[in-house]
C-alpha cells in the first residue's frame, strides 16, 4: 500500500513540475515582430537607420534567449529574459516610429525649402542668359546652358512629384543635384558676362 501511495505522489509531484515548466513567449514574439514589421513599414531603416538596427538587434537578441531556452530540459527553462527583452522590444518600437516620422516632416521640410531656392536660381540663370554675350562662340554655350536648364527643370518636377508621394529622402537627394547644376550654370554665365564687360 506504502509503494502505491509513494508512486502515486510521485507522478503527482512529476504532473506538477512540468505543468509549472516555463513556456515560450510566443504571443509576446509575436506581438514584437509585428511592432518590427510597422516601422519597418513606414521606412525607418532609411530615416533613422542606426535606431531601427538597433531595434532589430534587440529582437534578435529576445529570439536567440528563446532558442536557448527552448535547447534546455524543460524543467530548466525560464523566459523571463526573454520577455523582458521582449518588452522593450515594444517600448523601442514605440519610440524609433516615433523618431521616424519626426525625422521624415524635418526631411520633408528640407527638400520643400531646397525646391524653392533651387526653382529661384533656375529663375536667376534664365534672366543671366537674357544678358550673356551672343556672338557665334557664345550662342553655342548658350543653347548648351538652356539645354541644362531643361533638364534641371525636370528634376525639379521630379522632386514636387517625390514629395508628393512621401519619398523625402530621395526628393532631397535629387534638389540637391539640381541645385549644384543651376549654381554652376549661374557661376558659367557670371564669367562670361564679367568677361564682355571687361573688354
Amino acid at each position: 500500500m506504502k509503494n502505491i501511495v509513494k508512486a502515486f505522489l510521485g507522478v503527482a509531484v512529476a504532473a506538477v513540475m512540468f505543468t509549472s515548466c516555463a513556456k515560450a513567449p510566443e504571443v509576446e514574439i509575436n506581438n514584437a515582430k509585428a511592432a518590427v514589421e510597422a516601422v519597418k513599414a513606414i521606412e525607418a531603416a532609411r530615416y533613422v537607420p542606426a535606431e531601427f538596427n538597433a531595434l532589430q538587434d534587440s529582437l534578435n537578441a529576445a529570439l536567440l534567449e528563446v532558442e536557448n531556452q527552448n535547447a534546455k530540459f524543460a524543467l530548466f527553462r525560464s523566459y523571463k529574459k526573454a520577455n523582458a527583452t521582449l518588452a522593450n522590444v515594444m517600448t523601442m518600437s514605440e519610440q524609433v516610429k516615433a523618431n521616424t516620422e519626426t525625422r521624415k516632416e524635418e526631411v520633408k521640410a528640407e527638400a520643400q525649402q531646397a525646391l524653392a531656392e533651387v526653382t529661384t536660381l533656375v529663375n536667376e540663370v534664365k534672366e543671366l542668359i537674357t544678358r550673356a554675350p551672343k556672338g557665334k562662340e557664345g550662342k553655342e554655350a548658350l543653347e548648351a546652358i538652356q539645354g541644362d536648364v531643361v533638364l534641371v527643370e525636370s528634376f525639379l518636377a521630379e522632386v514636387s512629384t517625390l514629395i508628393n508621394n512621401g519619398d523625402f529622402l530621395t526628393a532631397l537627394d535629387k534638389v540637391k543635384a539640381a541645385g549644384e547644376k543651376a549654381n554652376g550654370l549661374k557661376t558659367e554665365l557670371e564669367a562670361a558676362i564679367a568677361k564682355t564687360k571687361r573688354r
